[in-house]
Order: C-alpha cells, then sequence, then structure tokens
C-alpha cells in the first residue's frame, strides 16, 4: 500500500513536471521581464499597445519648434501647436510605458498615435472678448495676449481713436487674433 502510494505520488510528480517543460510555463520568480511576452491570438491577454490610456503612462509632447526634419529623423512630435479647426491641428504619436501590475503580451514600452499637437497657457476667450469690448481702448486685450508691442501703441492712440478697438474685437471673434505663443484658447470660462 505505500509502495503504491509513493509510486502514485512520483508518477504525478513525473508527469507535472514533463507538463510544465512541453508547455514552457515557467514560476513567477524565474521569469525575465526584460524580454517582451509573445502574443499568443487566443490567450486571454492582449497586445500592450491595445492597452486603454488609463493603463498607460505617456510622455509629453516633443515640440521641435518648426523642424521638419528633426520630427522626420524622430519619427513623433509637434512641429507647430495649435490651429482654429480641426484640420489645422496637428495629430503626432508619443512614447507610452505600460503601468506596473498590467499584465500583457508584447512590447511594454511602445509609440501610440493619436495625440493632438495642443498646449494651453491660461488663455481664456471669454476673458479675453470682455477685455476688449470693456478696456480694448486701452490695449488690454493685446497685452493679455502676450502682444505687449501693439498693446503699447494702441494704449497710446487711445484704441486708434476707436478704430484699432473695433477692429480687434472683430479679430477676437473671427479667430484672427490669438495668443502670442502660439497655444489654444483654454475651453472653459
Amino acid at each position: 500500500m505505500r509502495d503504491n502510494l509513493s509510486a502514485i505520488l512520483l508518477l504525478l510528480f513525473v508527469t507535472f513536471s514533463l507538463l510544465i517543460f512541453v508547455t514552457g510555463e515557467q514560476t513567477t520568480q524565474n521569469k525575465d521581464t526584460t524580454t517582451p511576452e509573445l502574443c499568443v491570438p487566443h490567450s486571454p491577454k492582449i497586445n500592450c499597445s491595445y492597452l486603454p490610456l488609463e493603463f498607460l503612462e505617456c510622455q509629453g509632447l516633443t515640440d521641435h519648434q518648426g523642424n521638419n526634419t528633426a520630427r522626420e529623423d524622430a519619427g513623433h512630435g509637434c512641429v507647430k501647436f495649435g490651429g482654429q479647426r480641426f484640420e489645422d491641428v496637428e495629430i503626432t504619436k508619443v512614447y507610452c510605458t505600460v503601468l506596473q501590475g498590467i499584465e500583457c503580451c508584447g512590447e511594454r514600452e511602445f509609440l501610440r498615435d493619436g495625440f493632438p499637437c495642443i498646449k494651453y497657457s491660461g488663455h481664456y476667450f471669454v476673458t479675453t472678448l470682455i477685455y476688449s469690448v470693456l478696456l480694448g481702448f486701452l490695449g488690454m486685450d493685446r497685452f493679455c495676449l502676450g502682444h505687449t508691442g501693439t498693446a503699447v501703441g494702441k494704449l497710446l492712440t487711445l484704441g486708434g481713436v476707436g478704430i484699432w478697438w473695433v477692429v480687434d474685437i472683430v479679430l477676437l471673434i473671427t479667430g484672427s487674433l490669438t495668443p502670442e505663443d502660439g497655444s489654444n484658447w483654454n475651453p472653459y470660462v
């Protein structure tokens, strides 16, 4: 009886050892995390590049400051920021890394596409429009947007005797007068 039990235990041990050897499963202590895990089509793990943004930590946008050659060499980044219409906004890639504790297969650091080249610097359209209507003859709207040189000229001429004041209100409404640093309007008042 005792020999039969030890023979069965030995047989189970050998069977499980062979099963682990054949399937290639490793214990978590011996698993190598430097090489990416290959994606098996019908496995429960998805490719890391398919994860939603909540499971990723992405770097900021790279500003190439108008240099198209630098963007082509890097393969990602922004040449210009902003744009008033959807068609004007440039879309780029950024490097994203999968957060610790998230199981997925494939590379854990990769370039992800679909990030708009938009930056905000604290300029609100409605606030600037109110400044332009109420204090535009003193150049307050242009001071707020960072157009200091023309703001001083507008202040000294009292809004170009009212003409420049009205023209700036029209330019603001049509989207022709924007922040000096090229940033976009903040979306909320």
